[in-house]
C-alpha cells in the first residue's frame, strides 16, 4: 500500500511571495505537481501538498529555493523550475542559489542573449574550459556539452585569445572514407555537422559565420582532416568523440599546439562503431584522467536541458542497459 500524506509545507508572508511561487497562470504549481507526482493546494496564504513522503521532501526543498530566489530578486522560468526539481536531489540549497546569483556567463549571442551555466555540472564544465588545456565533456544529448563548448570557443575567438576555432567530428556514416561520396568536401560533410553550424549561427550570426569560414578563422571538418597538423593558437572541439577509434583519438590529442585548447565531447552510451569496445573516448578518459591540465566532466541525467520528458526517456534506456 502506497503511503500518501497531506502536509502543510509553507505559509506565505506576502502576496508577492505567493504570486511568485504559483507562477503565471499557475504554471509553476502545475509543473511541480506533474514532475513530483503530487497534489498542491494554495489557500488563504498556505501551501499544502499531498503525495508520497520522498516527493514531498523534494517539493519542500524546491519551494524553499523558489522563495529564496524571490527574496534575491532572481527571475525564473518554467525551465528553471524543472531544473530546480532535478538539481535538488544531489545539490545543496546554497550551491543552487549561488549558481543563479553568480551566473557563470560564457558569451553573449548575436541577439544579446547571455549564455550561462544552468546546472552545477555545467558550471564545473565552464570553469574547466577556463583553466585546463584539454577538457572532456561526457554525457547524454541535451546536457549542453557541445553547445557550451562552441559558445566558449566563440568567446575565446572574440576576445582574441585564439586566432582560430576548429570544430570536428568523426564521420562515422562515411567511415571517414569521404572519397566514396559524390560531391566536394562541403557537400559531403555539411549535413553531418549541422548541429555545430546551428550553435555557431546562434552565437555569431549566419553572415559572420560564413565570412569567418571563408577566411579560415572558423574551420569545420571531419576528423580525418586533422591528421599531420599541429594546431597552434586555436580552440578545437571534437564532437561525438565516442565514435573515434583509439588511433583516431591519439592522433587528435597529439595535434594540440602552443596557446591552444581542446574540448572533447561525447556520450559513452551511444557508440556507433562496429566494435563498441574500441571507443577512443572511453580509452582516453580511463588512460589520461591523472594528467594535470586534463579535466573530465561527467554530466548526469539532471543536466539534460531539453524537454522534461527527454530526461525520463534517458532514464528508462539507461535502466534497460544495466
Amino acid at each position: 500500500m502506497l503511503l500518501v500524506i497531506l502536509e502543510e509545507l509553507y505559509q506565505f508572508t506576502t502576496s508577492d511571495e505567493e504570486r511568485f511561487l504559483v507562477g503565471p497562470q499557475n504554471r509553476f504549481i502545475k509543473l511541480l505537481e506533474e514532475e513530483l507526482n503530487c497534489d498542491i493546494i494554495v489557500s488563504f496564504g498556505v501551501l499544502k501538498a499531498a503525495g508520497k513522503p520522498e516527493e514531498l521532501k523534494k517539493l519542500k526543498k524546491v519551494i524553499t529555493l523558489m522563495i529564496e530566489f524571490h527574496h534575491h530578486n532572481i527571475v525564473i522560468s518554467d525551465r528553471d523550475v524543472i531544473n530546480l526539481i532535478t538539481m535538488v536531489t544531489d545539490a545543496s540549497v546554497d550551491d543552487i542559489i549561488n549558481l543563479y546569483k553568480n551566473k557563470e556567463i560564457v558569451v553573449n549571442t548575436v541577439d544579446g542573449k547571455s549564455i550561462f551555466a544552468k546546472t552545477l555540472r555545467q558550471k564545473e564544465y565552464i570553469r574547466a574550459m577556463k583553466s585546463d588545456s584539454i577538457v572532456f565533456g561526457i554525457g547524454a544529448a541535451g546536457t549542453g556539452k557541445t553547445y557550451l563548448a562552441v559558445m566558449y570557443g566563440i568567446s575565446q575567438l572574440k576576445s582574441g585569445n585564439v586566432k582560430k576555432l576548429i570544430l570536428t567530428r568523426p564521420a562515422v556514416e562515411a567511415g571517414e572514407k569521404l572519397g566514396f561520396l559524390p560531391g566536394d568536401l562541403k557537400e559531403k560533410v555539411d549535413p553531418y555537422l549541422i548541429p555545430l553550424y546551428d550553435a555557431l549561427d546562434e552565437g555569431l550570426g549566419k553572415e559572420t559565420v560564413a565570412k569567418l569560414i571563408e577566411k579560415g578563422t572558423i574551420e569545420i571538418a571531419p576528423l580525418a582532416y586533422m591528421r599531420g597538423r599541429t594546431l597552434d593558437n586555436a580552440f578545437i572541439i571534437l564532437d561525438e568523440a565516442q565514435n573515434t577509434t583509439s588511433p583516431q583519438m591519439k592522433m587528435f590529442l597529439t595535434r594540440l599546439g602552443f596557446n591552444s585548447q581542446m574540448v572533447i565531447t561525447g556520450d559513452d552510451t551511444q557508440i556507433d562503431l562496429p566494435n563498441k569496445n574500441g571507443s577512443g573516448l572511453i580509452e582516453a578518459i580511463n588512460l589520461l584522467s591523472d594528467i594535470k591540465g586534463i579535466k573530465i566532466v561527467r554530466f548526469m541525467r539532471g543536466d539534460v536541458m531539453r524537454h522534461p520528458i527527454v530526461a525520463k526517456i534517458i532514464e528508462k534506456y539507461e535502466g534497460m542497459d544495466k
